[in-house]
């Protein structure tokens, strides 16, 4: 599933493709939207909470997607031709613009007054303007036994931290993913880092936690389960982590991370 970084900059070139032009077009490929047309009314913006989109309309509407594990936008000149394509779930035009919604998990249009049903449940976004640190580590403080890499990943704690970057974190701060929030010496610490990696990796492809972009060195120990340690030479070990059907597989360093 794309992490919040992703999803940030995926806004940031819907916002640029789409605010303050008029839509000539929009084309929900989604039963219960088959009928909704959106032509005609300007597109004030476009911006990310947490793994959400949201796209505000004039007229006090606004259209959410979710990317979950496929979805993907894509921004295409307007006089491009779109080829017909199942996959295809929304597509929102202007003059200048296609917007082209691939495999979104989620496409529903609803009030801008109502965002609050669709994304109010989330903790602080670790990209957004009002993050705030000591409001995500209170969310994750009241859960003390619950295991920290699957307190991370919840989204009603901090909005935006994915399986890699939450695997990837852990190992810079030597946290067992097992151990439980309750029993983590510097939990500030460990958000802020997660704040740190999601701003370095933003803008660019791919996520890089070692500062190398070579390839097969970017991340620390996610993906690399058998593996020696890049630290230690451990070998790296991996399991399943969370509640049946929500289960990550995790990584993490025995000896690093002890």
């Amino acid at each position: 599933m794309p992490e919040g970084d992703v999803v940030w900059l995926t806004a940031r070139r819907l916002h640029e493709a789409l605010a303050g032009r008029v839509l000539t077009r929009s084309d929900f490929r989604v039963p219960r939207y088959a009928t909704t047309d959106l032509a005609g009314r300007m597109v004030t913006e476009a911006f990310s909470r947490g793994k959400h989109l949201l796209i505000r309309v004039e007229g006090g509407t606004t259209v959410h997607t979710h990317l979950r594990m496929d979805g993907s936008w894509r921004i295409r000149p307007a006089t491009g031709r779109i080829a017909h394509d199942h996959r295809i779930r929304l597509i929102l035009a202007n003059a200048s613009w296609q917007a082209i919604g691939y495999q979104l998990g989620i496409v529903e249009v609803l009030p801008t007054s109502r965002e609050d049903t669709v994304v109010g449940h989330l903790g602080p976004d670790l990209l957004g303007q009002d993050w705030d640190l000591a409001e995500a580590a209170r969310r994750l403080r009241a859960s003390p036994g619950r295991a920290v890499g699957e307190a991370l990943l919840d989204q009603r704690n901090l909005a935006g931290i994915g399986n890699i970057f939450a695997t990837e974190m852990l190992f810079l701060q030597g946290i067992d993913p097992w151990r439980p929030v309750g029993d983590v010496a510097d939990l500030d610490a460990l958000v802020e880092l997660g704040r740190r990696l999601l701003e370095a990796n933003k803008e660019r492809p791919g996520i890089i936690t070692t500062g190398v972009a070579r390839r097969g060195e970017q991340n620390w120990v996610y993906g690399r389960a058998g593996r020696p340690c890049r630290r230690c030479r451990t070998t790296i070990r991996s399991a399943d982590q969370g509640n049946p059907g929500e289960e990550r597989v995790r990584s993490w360093c025995p000896h690093c991370q002890s």
